[in-house]
């Protein structure tokens, strides 16, 4: 909702400000420079990426106009689920939780957690760490190195996405100059012509340098900077599992584990201290 609200305000200040000084906003509109400059950057990255990676832009693209699915209410279900494991664990042992961790879908641990249940990189992540506390024999500066390795990978990934549209973005004023040099071209083509429509022909061509600088710097490098900000909300959502997990191989209380957990959230996200403990009491009452 937030790109939407800034691409209008965008829009309305430079169009309208435009108008306002006596431009004649018909001039600006070129759907043919539009496809030329915008069509050229998003060939150009499709060129650059594999099937694979271009669903994953897509689908990056389309989450900048939802909501933020790691907000409070999720590090709270994801605490609260991790210290329920670990209650379990501590309280009947690690090997009472491998029916859990094989069918997580029909677990009565995991589906008091629908959030968590939903998003397949955390889960994912939980059990397959989860497995190897079960299997036993664990060596806690080993484990953290592999989780270190896999939360970067998965970073890097996430990553990929926002720098594919920054990589676009970054493409965009040039083929705006190739729009207007093409523009230029046919200028020339046409010195035959009145003054009057000669200079309607120069006002074209600049179009093309306009629009280039601004679906660059005013839509896409925005959008780039809002998947730059999702790929470190889903890092810091394996972080926190990382340090939860890490703190119960060395022996650390739930309580504690959770709390350590805690202490990795961002700010906006972060609960306070009695807060959660007093949802994890409320959670053990259901």
């Amino acid at each position: 909702m937030m790109v939407i609200i800034g691409w209008l305000i965008a829009l309305a200040s430079i169009f309208g400000a435009y108008v306002a000084i006596g431009g004649n906003i018909q001039v600006l509109l070129q759907p043919t420079k539009f496809i030329m400059i915008f069509g050229g950057a998003f060939g150009g990255m499709l060129a650059a990426v594999n099937p694979h990676g271009f669903k994953h832009i897509m689908g990056g693209i389309a989450s900048c106009f939802k909501g933020s699915k790691y907000s409070k209410k999720f590090y709270m279900e994801l605490l609260a689920l991790l210290f329920d494991i670990m209650a379990k664990g501590r309280k009947e042992g690690l090997m009472a939780l491998e029916a859990d961790i094989d069918e997580p879908n029909e677990s009565p641990v995991f589906t008091k957690y629908p959030m968590i249940l939903a998003n397949h990189h955390v889960m994912d992540f939980i059990t397959d760490y989860l497995r190897m506390m079960v299997g036993g024999n664990l060596n806690p500066l080993e484990i953290e190195n592999l989780m270190d390795t896999e939360i970067e990978t998965h970073h890097q990934e996430e990553m990929h996405v926002s720098h594919s549209v920054a990589k676009m973005s970054d493409s965009l004023p040039a083929f705006g100059i190739v729009a207007a040099v093409m523009g230029v071209v046919i200028t020339m083509q046409s010195l035959h012509l009145p003054p009057e429509q000669l200079g309607g022909l120069i006002a074209s061509a600049l179009v093309g340098a306009f629009l280039g600088i601004l679906l660059s710097y005013g839509f896409m490098s925005p959008l780039a900077g809002v998947l730059e900000t999702k790929a470190a909300e889903s890092t810091k959502a394996l972080q926190t599992v990382k340090v939860v997990l890490l703190a119960s191989i060395n022996g650390f209380a739930p309580q504690v584990c959770v709390e350590f957990g805690r202490k990795v959230l961002f700010s906006n996200e972060r609960p306070g201290f009695l807060e959660l403990e007093e949802d994890l009491k409320a959670r053990k009452g259901k």
